[in-house]
């Protein structure tokens, strides 16, 4: 593949895709006989074992259009269930720093998708793994909320809107998702739905929150660390969770 550097015969059928390269080695901490495998640009690949079944990670980078070319490829090659890892921030007061995010629905502020699909189509993931997710994160007895995640492509946009020239209508837009119910935001996850979904494999998202949500405004605490085991919480909900997949469908 021009972008991944994988090829047919390179991955399984599961992969988990975080974004940040560097969440890759960390995520196949977990898996049997983990070994690194391609680097291209943002695209970082590990593959390892669950229950005899071949894993493949691979990171996605940041936003719609380099997570859109991860799920190409990755399909391409004979990927066919995907779940992304990542960090979010929250956007509402239930959802506090170090708790999981499952997205049941993803708010399409972001570009992409409308590459895929026209812009009333819901960005939604595969039904029975988010209630994978969700199972396994409670039974794992990590604090959990399933709900409406906002994609947005700018992270700047979003953090300092009053200093754009479209200020008006960002924080217009803001604020009728959070009042609409949307529980946190990051930046892949309408792509991810909206891609995977247009070609036919499922995909659902983990996530865990970097901050808190006082007073209408998604701020950290006064360290900059997440709770010790943040980080991990979302790894071991995935993997917990496609170990689930593999024994229910082999």
């Amino acid at each position: 593949m021009l972008h991944i550097n994988l090829a047919k015969g390179d991955v399984g059928k599961y992969a988990i895709v975080p974004g940040d390269p560097g969440r890759c080695e960390k995520i196949a901490a977990y898996l049997d006989n983990p070994r690194k495998v391609a680097q291209k640009r943002e695209y970082v690949t590990y593959q390892g074992y669950i229950e005899g079944q071949l894993i493949t990670v691979t990171s996605t980078g940041i936003g719609g259009p380099s997570t859109a070319i991860c799920v190409e490829e990755l399909v391409k090659c004979g990927v066919d269930t995907l779940v992304r890892v990542g960090t979010c921030a929250s956007t509402n007061e239930k959802v506090s720093r170090g708790d999981i995010v499952v997205s049941n629905g993803a708010v399409r502020m972001e570009g992409t998708g409308c590459h895929y699909l026209p812009l009333e189509y819901p960005a939604v993931p595969d039904y029975l793994i988010m209630k994978l997710l969700e199972e396994t994160a409670r039974e794992l007895g990590f604090p959990a909320s399933v709900g409406i995640t906002i994609t947005k492509d700018s992270f700047y946009t979003q953090t300092e809107p009053e200093t754009k020239p479209v200020r008006e209508e960002l924080i217009n837009r803001w604020n009728a998702y959070v009042r609409g119910g949307a529980i946190a935001t990051s930046m892949e996850e309408a792509t991810l739905f909206l891609a995977a979904g247009s070609l036919g494999v499922r995909a659902a998202s983990v996530l865990v929150s970097a901050t808190n949500y006082e007073n209408g405004v998604s701020k950290k605490n006064t360290s900059d660390v997440y709770p010790f085991d943040a980080i991990q919480r979302p790894i071991i909900t995935a993997v917990e969770t496609i170990r689930k997949l593999i024994l229910s469908e082999k």
